[in-house]
């Protein structure tokens, strides 16, 4: 069996043909960053909350456009039902925060020898505000010196309101994530056509971060996972460097971001000939696809979906369940900000998809210590049902459509 997708380029050439990615999405707009922080507010109040405090890391990026990670030390936005949000910074940060912030916002500095959670308290305070609910991702340590300057009042998990923020994407959201799965798709068929037998699993992840960075991708790659053969059985892969051979199977999983949105896709395929057994488990990993996205409509649970993907494999005598052979995971996870986040498409999850929720689509089927077999594309909820960002793999030695 023989692909014209699979092999023939050498590393030479793949370098020579990349180049900086031409369509590009625009940047969150002002007028976005404003509708986010008012829709927090409506939740706020439909809860009774009359405070969120979101902390450095990906919710404070979604909100304010600062996009810096958590340490010890702490940066928060505190949002209230009036006024600008105020803004928590250590003082020698101030330059920093005034380059990369994109509201309006009550700045509030603190020195490295004072408590800024009493900077939170006496905001509070002056606005009025009794209740406070926390960003689910910031510091136990954070959580526990505002119970101590709040003086043990309890403070309120703000899950739903961040997860509600950010579970539908925006079109302008959606365009920066169509312009990294776009890229990345891409990567995957340069990496494709660099197959040859004896390339090692390095030189394959150098080169996706190479032209991750070379279309325009904030950091390169943001992860990769490159396996061959046996290799493949294992989800996320197995320590040690790998050589592939002839009539091995290669799985690629891989991903960036695109001011800050992500792209996660796979591809697995044969390089040379897939044994028959091979080639039923991919039209069986192709089949189960298909089926969750067929079941994806608003109103619909994620538990439907992942469903749907179980139901093709147990009806071929696979599983039940997360038994091996057979799916060993769920069946896809939210995307945006994150690389995984709400909604998830699990068993069990009553969550009911909305137009704007995104997706994996990855109903991996494993065949324990021999191979396995991740088709991954993702998809958004549309007012009628799913659209993929990608298009999925059409056959074992023809990964791209």
């Amino acid at each position: 069996m023989s692909s014209s997708q699979i092999g023939g380029l050498d590393l030479a050439q793949a370098r020579s043909r990349l180049r900086p990615w031409q369509a590009t999405a625009p940047a969150i707009g002002a007028d976005e960053y404003q509708h986010r922080l008012e829709h927090a507010r409506a939740l706020l109040r439909a809860q009774r909350i009359d405070a969120l405090l979101v902390t450095a890391g990906i919710s404070l990026r979604y909100f304010t456009g600062v996009a810096w990670g958590a340490s010890e030390r702490l940066v928060g936005m505190l949002l209230t039902a009036h006024g600008d949000p105020i803004l928590i910074c250590p003082g020698f940060e101030a330059g920093s925060l005034a380059a990369v912030l994109r509201v309006p916002a009550d700045v509030r500095l603190w020195e490295e020898h004072e408590d800024p959670q009493q900077l939170v308290a006496d905001a509070l305070a002056e606005r009025g505000a009794g209740s406070l609910a926390l960003d689910p991702a910031a510091p136990f340590l954070v959580a526990e010196r505002l119970r101590a300057v709040l003086g043990g009042k309890p403070i309120a998990d703000a899950t739903a309101i961040v997860d509600g923020c950010r579970m539908c994407k925006s079109p302008a959201e959606l365009a920066l994530m169509k312009q990294a799965t776009a890229m990345t798709l891409e990567v995957h068929r340069f990496a494709a056509g660099l197959m040859r037998e004896g390339i090692s699993r390095t030189e394959l992840v150098r080169f996706i971060d190479e032209a991750h960075r070379a279309m325009g991708a904030d950091n390169g790659s943001s992860f990769c996972i490159v396996q061959f053969g046996h290799a493949t059985a294992y989800p996320h892969g197995i320590p040690g460097e790998q050589y592939l051979e002839r009539d091995q199977l290669v799985l690629i999983d891989t991903g960036c971001t695109v001011q800050g949105y992500h792209s996660d896709i796979t591809r697995t395929y044969a390089f040379g000939t897939p044994t028959a057994e091979q080639a039923r488990i991919w039209a069986l990993e192709q089949a189960a696809q298909r089926a969750a996205f067929e079941a994806v409509r608003p109103g619909v649970s994620c538990a439907a979906v992942d469903d749907a993907a179980r139901a093709v494999v147990e009806r071929a005598g696979l599983g039940p369940d997360y038994r091996l052979p057979g799916i060993p995971h769920r069946t896809g996870h939210g995307c945006g900000m994150a690389i995984h986040e709400m909604p998830y498409l699990v068993r069990g999850s009553r969550t009911a998809l909305r137009p704007g929720m995104c997706c994996s689509d990855e109903p991996m089927i494993v065949v324990p210590e021999r191979f396995g077999i991740r088709l991954e594309d993702h998809f958004y909820v549309t007012d009628d049902g799913a659209a993929w960002f990608t298009p999925p793999s059409p056959a074992i030695d023809q990964p791209f459509a």
